[in-house]
């Protein structure tokens, strides 16, 4: 039967492993404030090391994006999660801040190995009909263990504090290890000799300029806008919502997870449904307005329910917009899978790193700045979708 080829099996460790590297990435979030304090490190501080790993895999992903094309997809999600298990440990057993902030570079290196490989290594072991529902389980995969990875560290971090580290290094390790024995690489040697060859003078830097290419830009626009946005968005929400009404972290926490379900449910149940009937383009344009719209609303809402609410729906837009994203950029590509996920990678690195810190200084001066500020740049991202002209309009529809 069709659904045991070996292509599907590796598809679906490819997922299976994407939730359990990103449940080991949200064990440790529940007590990031525990551990603060602990070693006396101010929120500047935690701060930059959030920044640290958003610049390492910023820094990376170019290149990355040229060895998964080179080396091949299955050596570099190994290695990205071996990687990333080890930076795990060392935050686990780290006494010292540089090596906290050398765990979280070798994190965001980690990461940004992993998560073009996963993208190109999804495009090559699927049809460009079924891709839109595998990209969509892929954002699911990484939402849900999201979700699911706060809590399973609030219960490991009873055996102690630095007990969840532990556990994110063995999730990590063992996906490490399933992935060698499991996965299959999509490409062939010539092709990786043949992607050597085409490839043996690239640059970081040519890589770089070949990302305003017209065939890719507007999409890499769209994801760094959808990344700042959305960065921003829940970056602030708390100090939002705390400020703004006084709500408990248990409320906060409510809301968000609400949000977050109702992300993975339209992952799961709509992307792929929504992608066939009205196309990557109609619905990025249409999320992108309804997320700006609801971003704004959040400034006049003012019960608990109506910001649930509102903050589900800015949620459910960005969640389908992502793989949205990701799913026309992987039709464009081509044979340059590689090089494209990883301009993903760095794009949405990019949006980490700047919407936050610029959220963070319009919050200083009013509360409501970091949501209309955010609200306009997705409006301006709209306008030049609508009319960005290239090869891309012609050859997608």
């Amino acid at each position: 039967m069709r659904i045991f080829t070996k292509e599907k099996i590796s598809l679906v460790v490819i997922l299976i492993n994407l939730f359990i590297a990103f449940v080991g990435v949200g064990l440790a979030a529940p007590i990031m404030p525990s551990l603060a304090k602990e070693m006396g490190l101010s929120g500047q501080m935690m701060g930059y090391m959030i920044s640290a790993f958003a610049f390492a895999m910023l820094l990376v992903s170019p290149i990355a994006g040229i060895w998964v094309d080179t080396m091949g997809r299955k050596k570099m999600i190994v290695l990205g999660l071996f990687l990333f298990s080890f930076s795990e440990l060392l935050f686990a057993i780290g006494n010292e801040v540089w090596v906290l902030f050398l765990s979280r570079i070798l994190g965001g290196i980690g990461d940004a190995l992993i998560m073009p490989a996963v993208t190109a290594f999804i495009a090559d072991s699927t049809s460009l009909e079924e891709r839109a529902k595998v990209m969509g389980y892929q954002a699911a995969a990484i939402s849900l263990g999201f979700i699911i990875g706060p809590g399973v560290g609030g219960f490991v971090a009873e055996l102690g504090i630095r007990a969840p580290f532990f556990f994110a290094a063995g999730f990590a390790l063992v996906a490490a290890f399933i992935s060698l024995l499991v996965l299959q690489e999509p490409l062939s040697k010539e092709q990786l000799i043949k992607n050597r060859k085409g490839k043996s003078k690239t640059s970081f830097l040519s890589e770089i300029k070949k990302s305003f290419h017209p065939l890719y830009l507007m999409p890499l626009i769209i994801v760094f806008v959808l990344s700042f946005g959305l960065s921003t968005y829940e970056m602030m929400f708390s100090l939002f919502v705390d400020s703004k009404f006084g709500f408990t972290a248990k409320d906060i926490a409510v809301i968000i997870t609400v949000g977050s379900i109702s992300g993975v449910v339209a992952q799961l149940m709509f992307f792929d449904k929504l992608v066939n009937k009205f196309g990557e383009k109609k619905l990025i344009h249409a999320m992108i307005i309804v997320a700006a719209i609801f971003i704004v609303a959040s400034v006049f809402v003012s019960r608990y329910w109506s910001i649930m609410a509102v903050s589900s729906i800015v949620f459910f837009a960005c969640d389908l917009l992502r793989p949205a994203a990701t799913t026309l950029l992987s039709k464009v590509a081509g044979e340059e899978q590689g090089f494209v996920a990883g301009m993903n990678s760095m794009y949405t690195s990019l949006g980490i790193i700047i919407g936050p810190a610029l959220g963070g200084i319009l919050f200083d001066v009013n509360i409501n700045l970091p949501y209309i500020f955010a609200a306009v740049v997705l409006f301006a991202a709209f306008v030049m979708s609508v009319v960005w002209k290239s090869k891309a309009r012609e050859s997608i529809s």
